[in-house]
């Protein structure tokens, strides 16, 4: 019975069975869409005001004071634990909303869930410490599919309920406590990682997707030390598992790694092209998971949920279906993103724009239904097309390296954005204010990348016009040339 247990455990199909279950449990919280009209209504009775500068805010605060030692304690320790961490945060955020009451109580709650967040990348990383390269790609379209699955069924779920079956928002949230409990049981039965990515390394060799298998055509303003053939990448790596045990000073260790870190980054950040896209992406995230955090007050500001029929759950469903549809359709775009790449960023990021300038001015719920959906199916074609960018180019480990500070980077961009717009603190501005505000950041963010893709394809042309040019010139001289060569040798025929 040991042996078989012990072999199941060491297969990529359990592990991802189990990291599936735990993915859509957690993913399936019907409650989610209507988390501010239950806050505004008779179950908790605080004021939009109250939820939106004074609740809100607290967890973009926890969510950022947490993430970058949540993201190194989680490769430490390997994962799982921070997996548990990340169930019992999710049962503590819902048991408060269930039953406890008043501001504070509700600041609580934004505090365990900005836990919640920033242990989402143990999910993923998880993953890569206990599936083979060869079952990778294959095991993260598992992962990430079910949470989609998730994520409509529980949306389609809770409007059903509302609308149909008259179901309470309180009611809802318990089934959402049931779902995540769950995905905490589930996650008991994760084998535990062997290895992680930095600090828990094995083998160079089994680490990587394979160099070989990277994407030949690099851009050539990138730097040397991120097209990593098979000596650089082992170079890269830090000691050897046999050194790392060797070493009497495990601090030293960690030091080596912190180190190596810092270095990764700088080298990657150094290509111009990676750069840029990690800039897009930073910005971009900032102004998206802003917008995801307050759109539900807007909503409840354009159509109260005490007096109107409420659909949040069904434009969360439509909006997850179109995500997941534009995401999917970038692998048979045949463009060459190196040239048009930040071209797309800007047109779309204009889009995005134009989808929150529509929400701030209309007064109407179904144009502000719309554009949400504009807005979030547009960064998800762009999130989609930069995460490709940057992966292709990059070792696994180097690329998590970057996901997780680019994302950290986002967040302090957010947690700006929440001071001095949001927080009752700073200016508090009204929720229609504030996505003014939001229309006029992606305004900016299209402006910086449309004027930078219209001085590279200005430039792209230049220099092949002046290629065509050399070449003719070349051509000529040659031509000029032979004749020269002709005549003299018939002249001295």
């Amino acid at each position: 019975m040991g042996c078989w247990k012990q072999e199941k455990s060491n297969t990529w199909t359990f592990p991802t069975l189990i990291l599936c279950l735990c993915g859509f449990f957690y993913m399936m919280k019907p409650s989610e869409p209507f988390l501010t009209p239950y806050l505004t209504g008779p179950d908790k009775n605080l004021t939009i005001d109250e939820v939106t500068n004074q609740i809100f805010p607290v967890w973009t605060y926890s969510y950022l004071a947490l993430l970058f030692p949540v993201f190194l304690i989680t490769d430490y320790v390997r994962y799982k634990p921070i997996l548990l961490l990340q169930g019992i945060s999710f049962i503590v955020t819902w048991l408060l909303l269930l039953f406890a009451h008043g501001l504070v109580a509700m600041q609580v709650v934004e505090f365990f869930y900005g836990m919640v967040t920033a242990t989402e990348v143990a999910y993923y990383a998880y993953i890569y410490s206990v599936v083979s390269t060869d079952h990778y790609q294959r095991v993260t379209s598992y992962c990430r599919s079910i949470t989609l699955v998730a994520a409509t069924v529980a949306a389609v779920l809770g409007q059903l309920l509302v609308s149909l079956a008259d179901v309470s928002y309180f009611h809802l949230n318990a089934i959402t406590l049931a779902s995540v409990s769950l995905a905490f049981v589930c996650s008991f039965f994760l084998p535990m990682p062997q290895k992680s990515m930095f600090f828990h390394r094995k083998d160079a060799s089994e680490t990587l997707p394979g160099p070989d298998k990277v994407v030949a055509t690099v851009c050539s303003d990138r730097p040397a030390s991120c097209q990593e053939d098979k000596s650089s990448v082992s170079a890269d790596r830090g000691p050897a598992p046999e050194q790392a045990a060797d070493n009497p000073k495990p601090q030293n260790h960690v030091l080596r790694v912190l180190v190596q870190l810092s270095k990764d980054l700088r080298d990657c950040y150094s290509s111009r092209k990676l750069l840029y896209w990690s800039l897009w992406w930073a910005l971009a995230t900032a102004g998206f998971n802003q917008v995801l955090n307050y759109i539900q007050v807007l909503w409840d500001f354009r159509a109260p949920s005490h007096s109107s029929a409420v659909y949040n759950g069904a434009v969360e469903a439509i909006a997850t279906f179109l995500s997941s549809v534009t995401s999917f359709v970038v692998q048979y775009m045949k463009i060459n993103w190196d040239l048009f790449g930040e071209l797309a960023l800007g047109i779309f990021s204009a889009i995005d724009a134009g989808s929150l300038f529509l929400m701030h001015f209309t007064t109407n719920i179904w144009a502000c239904y719309a554009g949400y959906l504009i807005f979030k199916a547009c960064y998800m074609f762009l999130i989609t097309i930069a995460t490709f960018q940057i992966a292709v180019n990059l070792s696994m480990e180097r690329y998590a390296l970057m996901f997780g500070f680019n994302n950290f980077v986002a967040l302090v961009i957010q947690t700006i954005l929440t001071v001095v717009v949001v927080d009752s603190r700073g200016l508090g501005l009204d929720i229609v204010t504030q996505f003014l505000i939001y229309g006029s950041y992606f305004a900016f963010i299209a402006g910086i990348f449309l004027i930078r893709s219209i001085h590279m394809l200005v430039s792209s042309k230049c220099k092949r016009k002046i290629a065509r040019s050399c070449k003719k010139h070349l051509n000529h001289a040659e031509h000029e040339s032979k004749e020269q060569i002709v005549t003299g040798y018939t002249t001295w025929l």
